[in-house]
C-alpha cells in the first residue's frame, strides 16, 4: 500500500500509516535500551580497521537483521568486496528490492597506525633535558579509560612519519590569520616546530600552512582556556573526580587537509578497491605532526615565557601505512516508491571508545532502527525507500561514506532525495541544527513536537538555547567570541549551514543532496567533554554528558521523525522558497565584504537572478499545494464511494492495487487519478533537483572535488561553512576583482538555469 497517497482509503484491515505511525515511532525509542547499546558499542576500542571496529559493524548489522526481520544466513555474515559483482548488485538493487536486507560493504583505503614516537626539549649540546609522556594517565575511577588507556597511542590520522628537530615557535589557534600575522611580524618558519592549539580551524589546516611557511613539523594541544568556566581556575576538579579537563587528556584525530577533499588520500574522486590505483593525494600533509597534552604544552610554553624564540624540540612521529579493510554496514527497507530513496547514517568508527563520538550517533540511530522495525512488525511501509547506513573510517576523513559515494555516484544522482546524518549525538546540553536551507523548516517542525529530554513544559528545539549550569568568574575572551559567531551563524529559522567535518560532505558537496545534521553539543558551561580522548568514555557518558539517556532519546525520536515524514510525505517537505530568500542573504554576505574591502564588483545581475529564483519558487510553492489538494480529493472521493457498497469498496480496492502500479510503472488506473498523480511527481521532480541545481561540474577553485557553489567548508576552517564560497573566497584570499565578477556570473548562469527548472 502507498501510505501517504492511500491514507484516505479505507480497507477492512486498518493498515499503520501517517500520524499513527509516527505516534507509535515516538513512543519505541528507551533510555534503558539506548544505555544498553551505549555499553556495547563504547565497551571497547574500535577504529576505523581494527578487530574491534569489525566487531561493531557485525552487531550493527546483526541489529539491523534482527528489528527489520531479515532472514540470517547459516554460515557466513553478507560481506562483499568493494567493487565485486555482489557489491554492485547490493546497492544497485536497493530500487528493486521487495524486503528488508543488510550487507556489509568492504573498501581498501591507505590508512596509518602510530608506532614509535616522542617528544624532547634539547639542551645546547643537543641531548635531552626534558622527555614528555605522550600517553594519557587515567585511574580506575573511571573503568573504562583506564582498561584503554594504552590501546590507541596519542597521534593524527593521516600523519606524515618521520621526525624534526628545530627551535619552537608558537602559533596560538594556527589559523590562517594568526600565521600572517607572525609572518607580518618578521618570525621566519623555516625548519621551526611549531606550537599551536586546538581550535578555530580544522587541525589538518594547521599543518597545512604551516607546511606551506616551510615548518618543520608541529604540535597541536589541548588548552584549558578553551574550556570556558569549568577550569581549575574557577575551583572545578579535574576528571575523572571532577568535571574539568584532565590535564593529560589529548585530541587525536585527523590532520588530512579535509577542505581539498576527503576520503581516501589514494584514490582522489574514484572508490578505493582492493585492486585500486593509488596515487600520492594532495591532502596528506608533508611534515610530521603530534597531539599533545596541556601537561605537556605547559612545559613548552613556559620556555618561551621569557619572549625569545624558544627552545629546541625533537619530535618522533614513525607510522605505519597500509592498505586498511574497513567495513560499512548498509540496511534497506523498501518503499512503494523504489525510485526515491531516502539515507540516514551514523559513522561507527572511533578514535579510542568514543562514546560521545561517535557510540551517541550510533545509538540514537539503533534506536531509529528498533522503532521502525516496531512499525514493521505492524504492517508499515513507507511511501519511499528507507537506507540505513554505519560508515565506517569517518575519523580518518570521512573515508567510508566518501568511498561509497564515489563508487555510487550516478545511483545516489538518480534515487537518493534526502540524507540524515547523526554523528556525535550528545557530548552537551546545547541542541545545534545544521542542514541545506531546503530542510530547515523540516528540522525545526520536528523538533518542536518532541518535548525536551531534561526540562518539562519545553521543546526538544528550545534546547538551541541551553547553556550548562557550570559557571566561574574566569573565562577566556576569545574563546567565548568564537563560540557567539557559531551562534551567530544559523539562518532565519535556526538552523546554521552546512561546511564539512562528517559524512554528509559527499552527499550535499558532491552529489547535491539536501542533508541534516544534529545533536546535542558542548557549551562553555558543560562539563568538558574530552574530545576524541580515552576519556571519551561510557563512565564520562553516563555520569557527566547524559545521565539517563534522555538527550540520546530525543535525537532519535528527532531524525527518526524526519526520516518518516521524508519518506511518506506525498510532496517532500522541502521549502525551495526559504532556500532561495537564504540565498540572497549569502549574497548580503558578499556585497558587505565587497564594500568593507572596496572592491568593484556589480552583484546586482546575480541579485535579479535570485529574485527571479524566489519568484518561481513561490509558483512552484501554488503548485504543491494544488497538486497535493487534487490528489487528496480523488482519494476522499474514492473514500465516500467506497462507503456506500461492498461492490465499490472492492473496486476501490483495485483500484488502489493499480495505484501502486503506477508507482512501479505497470498498468495505469484511471486518466482522472493518472493526471493527479503525474502532477504530484511532477512537483516532487522539481524539489529534488533544486539542491542538485548547485552542483558544478568544473567544482570550486583550487579544490575540485567540492561542486556545490551555494555552500562549502571554509577553505581555511575545513569545519565552518563559507556561502557563496566562490566568490567570497576570489575577495578574501585571492583579493581579486576579477575573479569575484568571474564567479558571480558563474553562478547566475546556475541560478537562471535553476529558474527554468522548476517552473511547471
Amino acid at each position: 500500500m502507498l501510505n501517504a497517497l492511500m491514507r484516505h482509503v479505507p480497507k477492512k484491515d486498518s493498515v499503520l500509516r501517517g500520524k499513527k505511525a509516527e505516534q507509535l515511532f515516538l513512543s519505541v525509542p528507551d533510555t534503558d535500551s539506548a544505555i544498553a547499546a551505549s555499553r556495547v558499542y563504547a565497551g571497547k576500542p574500535h577504529m576505523a580497521g581494527s578487530e574491534g571496529d569489525f566487531d561493531t559493524a557485525r552487531y550493527f548489522l546483526a541489529h539491523l537483521q534482527e528489528e527489520l526481520q531479515i532472514p540470517r544466513p547459516s554460515s557466513d555474515i553478507p560481506l562483499y568486496s568493494a567493487g565485486s559483482r555482489e557489491s554492485r548488485e547490493a546497492t544497485l538493487s536497493i530500487s528493486s528490492l521487495d524486503e528488508p536486507k543488510a550487507w556489509v560493504d568492504v573498501y581498501y583505503p591507505i590508512l596509518n597506525s602510530p608506532l614509535d614516537r616522542s617528544l624532547e626539549i634539547l639542551g645546547d649540546d643537543g641531548n635531552p633535558v626534558w622527555s614528555a609522556e605522550l600517553e594519557e594517565v587515567a585511574d580506575e575511577t573511571d573503568p573504562y579509560a583506564f582498561k584503554s588507556a594504552n590501546a590507541v597511542p596519542t597521534w593524527h590520522g593521516i600523519s606524515r612519519g618521520g621526525q624534526a628537530e628545530g627551535k619552537l615557535i608558537y602559533a596560538h589557534y594556527g589559523r590562517q590569520k594568526d600565521f600572517d600575522a607572525l609572518v607580518e611580524a618578521g618570525v621566519d618558519f623555516d625548519g621551526k616546530i611549531v606550537l599551536t592549539r586546538y581550535g578555530g580551524v580544522f587541525r589538518g589546516l594547521k599543518i597545512k600552512r604551516a607546511q606551506e611557511l616551510g615548518a618543520a613539523a608541529v604540535l597541536v594541544y589541548s588548552d584549558p582556556r578553551d574550556d570556558g568556566t569549568v577550569t581549575v581556575e574557577n575551583g572545578y576538579v579535574p576528571y575523572p573526580h571532577g568535571p574539568a579537563r584532565n590535564p593529560t587528556s589529548v585530541q587525536r584525530g585527523s590532520v588530512q587537509f579535509l577542505s581539498l577533499y576527503p576520503g581516501d588520500p589514494s584514490t582522489p574522486g574514484y572508490p578505493s578497491y582492493e585492486n585500486s590505483t593509488r596515487v600520492e593525494g594532495g591532502s596528506k600533509p608533508t611534515i610530521p605532526s603530534l597531539p599533545i597534552s596541556w601537561a605537556n604544552a605547559e612545559v613548552l610554553l613556559k620556555h618561551l615565557e621569557d619572549g625569545h624564540e624558544g627552545v629546541t624540540v625533537r619530535l618522533v612521529n614513525n607510522v605505519d601505512e597500509k592498505v586498511t579493510p574497513i567495513w560499512n554496514v548498509m540496511g534497506v527497507i523498501p518503499g512503494h516508491v523504489k525510485s526515491e530513496v531516502v539515507v540516514i547514517g551514523a559513522h561507527r568508527d572511533a578514535w579510542v571508545t568514543g562514546a560521545s563520538d561517535p557510540s551517541s550517533g550510533t545509538v540514537s540511530l539503533s534506536e531509529v532502527i528498533r522503532g521502525f522495525g516496531v512499525l514493521l512488525k505492524k504492517g508499515w511501509k513507507p511511501l519511499r525507500t528507507i537506507l540505513i547506513t554505519s560508515w565506517d573510517g569517518e575519523e580518518f576523513g570521512l573515508v567510508g561514506s566518501t568511498e561509497w559515494g564515489e563508487d555510487f555516484s550516478e545511483w545516489i544522482k538518480d534515487h537518493v532525495v534526502a540524507y540524515i546524518n547523526m554523528d556525535t549525538s550528545v557530548s552537551g546540553s546545547r541542541l545545534k541544527a545544521a542542514g541545506s536551507p531546503l530542510l530547515a523548516h523540516l528540522l525545526r517542525e520536528t523538533a518542536e513536537q518532541i518535548p525536551h529530554p531534561t526540562s518539562e513544559g519545553r521543546s526538544l528545539w528550545d534546547a538551541r538555547g541551553d547553556s550548562g549550569t557550570l559557571f566561574g568568574e574566569h573565562i577566556n575572551a576569545e574563546m567565548a567570541a568564537m563560540h557567539e559567531d557559531e551562534l551567530l551563524a544559523a539562518d532565519s529559522i535556526g538552523v546554521s549551514p552546512l561546511g564539512s567535518g562528517s559524512d554528509y560532505t559527499i552527499f550535499l558537496q558532491y552529489h547535491g543532496v539536501p542533508s541534516t545534521d544534529g545533536g546535542f553539543t558542548s557549551t562553555l558551561h558543560d562539563p568538558v567533554y574530552h574530545y576524541h580522548s580515552i576519556f571519551d568514555s561510557q563512565y564520562w557518558q553516563e555520569l557527566y554528558g547524559d545521565p539517563g539517556f534522555s538527550r540520546h532519546v530525543a535525537i532519535a525520536k528527532h531524525t527518526g521523525l524526519q526520516v518518516l515524514r521524508l519518506s511518506g510525505d506525498i510532496i517532500l517537505p522541502f521549502n525551495t522558497t526559504h532556500y532561495s530568500i537564504e540565498l540572497e542573504s549569502y549574497l548580503d554576505k558578499v556585497v558587505s565584504i565587497a564594500v568593507a574591502g572596496s572592491y568593484d564588483v556589480d552583484l546586482s545581475p546575480l541579485r535579479g537572478s535570485l529574485h527571479s529564483l524566489q519568484n518561481a519558487s513561490l509558483e512552484l510553492d501554488i503548485a504543491k499545494t494544488k497538486a497535493e489538494r487534487k490528489l487528496r480529493e480523488i482519494l476522499k472521493q474514492l473514500k465516500k464511494r467506497h462507503a456506500i457498497c461492498h461492490k465499490i469498496r472492492h473496486k476501490i480496492h483495485k483500484a488502489s492495487c493499480k495505484l501502486k502500479k503506477v508507482f512501479g510503472q505497470h498498468k495505469q488506473p484511471s486518466q482522472h487519478l493518472l493526471k493527479a498523480i503525474q502532477r504530484v511527481q511532477a512537483v516532487n521532480k522539481r524539489l529534488i533537483a533544486f539542491e542538485r541545481s548547485f552542483i558544478s561540474k568544473d567544482g570550486i577553485k583550487d579544490r575540485q572535488w567540492y561542486k556545490h557553489l551555494g555552500v562549502a567548508p571554509g577553505k581555511w576552517s575545513g569545519y565552518g561553512a563559507t556561502t557563496f564560497p566562490g566568490i567570497t573566497e576570489a575577495l578574501t584570499m585571492d583579493k581579486n576583482e576579477t575573479a569575484a565578477a568571474y564567479e558571480a556570473g558563474r553562478l547566475k548562469v546556475l541560478i537562471d538555469d535553476l529558474v527554468e527548472t522548476i517552473r511547471l
